[in-house]
């Protein structure tokens, strides 16, 4: 089985006459947690773009799963958080999972009470979303990511506006994901301490 899960050959983005990515590489291994790190306006969400589908690169090579081949149907075995997730305010998290359920035609009712034990809004009950923390809303968002089982979440600046406990709440989220349900995850931060 092919052991690496995302491959990045000599990407290159240009916006106009404005090149953002130049020669860009990058390969994540199946099951683990890598890092993109620069500072604001580096490319980052560019690059996570280009994975989702968003944008295309102006040239490079990229391959999902071990082939540069069909990548939508891969990119249907992975989840993106980038910039600012869609919460519903006026829900709570089980209906914000529930909504997401229904769009995405995923069956399993019994998979929200594992990702709200997971994420640690089990107990939030009738709380709604825009009473939550900013750390509680992002854990919902990562939540709502994980709910149709991806192989690979890609995360962008996930931490980013947190509070000390917030930070410490999402790290130990990914790395449970990672370790606890094998998920790989592409996580990118300006900050060099993550």
């Amino acid at each position: 089985m092919e052991n690496s899960v995302i491959t990045v050959r000599g990407l290159c983005k240009s916006y106009k006459k404005q090149e953002v990515l130049h020669d860009f590489s990058l390969t994540v291994e199946r099951g683990h947690i890598c890092g993109l790190i620069g500072p604001n306006g580096a490319g980052k969400t560019t690059i996570m773009k280009i994975l989702a589908g968003f944008f295309f690169p102006s040239s490079g090579e990229l391959e999902l799963f071990g082939s540069p081949d069909n990548l939508d149907g891969s990119r249907a075995r992975m989840s993106f958080m980038i910039e600012q997730p869609i919460i519903s305010g006026s829900m709570t998290a089980r209906q914000n999972l529930e909504y997401i359920r229904y769009l995405r035609g995923y069956p399993d009712e019994k998979r929200i009470d594992e990702i709200l034990e997971l994420v640690g809004l089990a107990k939030t009950g009738k709380k709604h979303a825009n009473k939550f923390s900013l750390g509680m809303k992002q854990r919902l968002a990562i939540g709502m990511a994980l709910l149709p089982k991806p192989e690979i979440m890609v995360l962008d600046e996930p931490v980013n506006g947190l509070d000390p406990e917030g930070i410490v709440e999402v790290r130990q989220l990914i790395k449970r994901m990672q370790e606890e349900w094998g998920v790989t995850v592409l996580i990118s931060s300006h900050l060099l301490s993550e």
